[in-house]
């Protein structure tokens, strides 16, 4: 496969030479909300033609335009003003018996905003209400050495070993400590189009595609985007078929060229304009711009949506999702259909169990919880054969009117849910274990509690969700006994299965 290294000497150089050191801050988007076959850029209203990992806010939907990404409720990155969406292809490892297996990220995505202007003086400015963007290709499998191409770049981690430079395709050895995936977006834009037919017209790089003055046609000097997405990688460095390096991109990209990301603006412009004016720092560290108030990392993991593509995106499977045969090039990859794959966007997938009717109690949200104080301070057992039935029926034969299950196999009872471990309202939480004894359940998570109570007059489950988010449904409310009264946040129905189709401004381009 083509390698092309990216000269990390004549890129510092060229950079120091065409511009002093820039002020920038890391954004950290902790988690994915969704993995799943959406794009409301590319395909929009209609299931994408492959898997993407996705972070940000809570608004982001099959179709979606600015007012929706305004409208989430909550944000895996942890800024407040900023319900952006923010998403890349996802990875998987072709196996030596040619089933795919899933690779876990470490954590979500950093992304860099860098304050560069071409020339002094030069205003520098927020993204519009309504923009929107795609940088790389998805079809790539060669190296053209274009400006788009130089903005692909990968790191080989190896916090043991010495820095190994970046290439613009997949590194062709194990990378220990994870394969950082990079891509940088256009910062110059006609001033007009919030986007265009093909998502990259309304912009374009300047001079370098990290840098320098932008073209006659591009006037408007935007803040600049990076994205990082590390994937552990070293995990499975048993998967190698020799020394070719055996890592694919969902959309069947074995070369690396084919990486991309899209970008859809949910900022408050006004809070985004004040920190590209007046935040200055050179640490990076998004602390140090006063103009930003953050949520705490844990309330960033909290945030996700139910996927509504019925279909498995993660574990051993028998094929990518989609219909993405691995296509190695050097020509550009042809979209493949009608391989039996879904395409309809169904009702999302729920984390919880309906017993409205079996056993008139009603879900109310996923709290948090921890062992130094529980939010349900009543009985409490363990059990490898746990299920959300065997805890409610546990709860309320003791007389308790609340019911949590916890890590797989832990129930705990009370009457009410103490304030500090209440479920937020709009954030569905990290509840997405696996009950012990049964598998089609959810049982909370690791330091998250699936909380259900009996029911007292209207038997409703409580729902989350942006309100005509097409990936989530319209909220409608439910409360739960809360110690301070609060109300909780919003969810879905029963719990269904999805079917089983498939088995720095960075400156220094070296990594270490």
């Amino acid at each position: 496969m083509q390698i092309t290294v990216v000269n990390t000497l004549a890129l510092g150089l060229l950079s120091t030479l065409a511009a002093p050191a820039t002020a920038f801050w890391r954004l950290p988007c902790k988690v994915p909300i969704v993995t799943e076959r959406a794009d409301p850029v590319i395909s929009p209203g209609k299931v994408s033609s492959h898997a993407h990992t996705i972070m940000g806010g809570n608004g982001f939907g099959f179709t979606m335009d600015y007012a929706q990404a305004r409208a989430s409720s909550c944000s895996s990155c942890t800024v407040t003003k900023d319900m952006s969406n923010y998403w890349v292809p996802t990875l998987y490892l072709k196996a030596k018996n040619g089933s795919f297996i899933s690779v876990k990220q470490n954590g979500g995505a950093t992304v860099y905003y860098e304050q560069r202007v071409g020339h002094d003086g030069e205003p520098l400015l927020a993204f519009p209400e309504g923009f929107r963007m795609v940088a790389g290709n998805p079809s790539a499998r060669s190296y053209t050495g274009a400006i788009d191409a130089q903005a692909i770049t990968y790191a080989c981690l190896n916090y043991d070993g010495p820095p190994t430079p970046e290439t613009n395709g997949f590194p062709t050895t194990n990378c220990p400590s994870g394969l950082r995936a990079q891509v940088y977006f256009p910062s110059c834009w006609d001033g007009v189009n919030l986007d265009s037919p093909d998502h990259k017209s309304h912009v374009a790089y300047p001079a370098l595609y990290n840098n320098g003055a932008c073209p006659g046609s591009h006037p408007k000097h935007l803040i600049s985007i990076f994205y990082e997405v590390i994937w552990n990688t070293g995990d499975l460095a048993n998967e190698w078929h020799g020394n070719a390096q055996p890592f694919v991109w969902s959309m069947g990209d074995p070369t690396g060229f084919g990486y991309h990301g899209d970008f859809v603006n949910g900022w408050d412009v006004p809070t985004l304009q004040k920190a590209v004016d007046t935040c200055t720092s050179q640490s990076g560290r998004v602390e140090d711009c006063p103009v930003f108030n953050l949520i705490s990392d844990g309330q960033a993991e909290g945030c996700r949506i139910p996927p509504s593509v019925s279909e498995e995106v993660s574990g051993v499977l028998d094929a990518l999702p989609g219909c993405n045969p691995v296509q190695a090039g050097p020509g550009a990859a042809v979209q493949k259909s009608d391989c039996g794959a879904p395409n309809t966007i169904g009702t999302p997938e729920t984390y919880f169990t309906d017993v409205t009717v079996s056993k008139k109690w009603k879900y109310v949200g996923c709290g948090t919880d921890n062992v130094d104080g529980r939010i349900l301070t009543g009985d409490n057992e363990s059990n490898d054969k746990m299920t959300v039935e065997t805890c409610i029926d546990y709860c309320s034969g003791k007389g308790f009117s609340v019911a949590g299950v916890e890590y797989s196999t832990q129930c705990y009872c009370g009457n009410s849910i103490a304030t500090k471990g209440a479920p937020v309202p709009g954030v569905m939480g990290n509840c997405v274990m696996k009950c012990g004894g049964d598998s089609g359940e959810y049982c909370g998570g690791y330091g998250t509690i699936s909380l259900y109570q009996k029911c007292g007059g209207i038997c409703q489950n409580t729902q989350h969700g942006v309100v005509g988010n097409s990936t989530t449904s319209a909220s409608t409310d439910s409360s739960p006994a809360v110690d301070s009264g609060k109300t909780p946040g919003k969810s879905t129905g029963k719990t269904k299965k999805r079917s089983h189709r498939h088995r720095l401004a960075h400156e220094v381009r070296m990594s270490v």
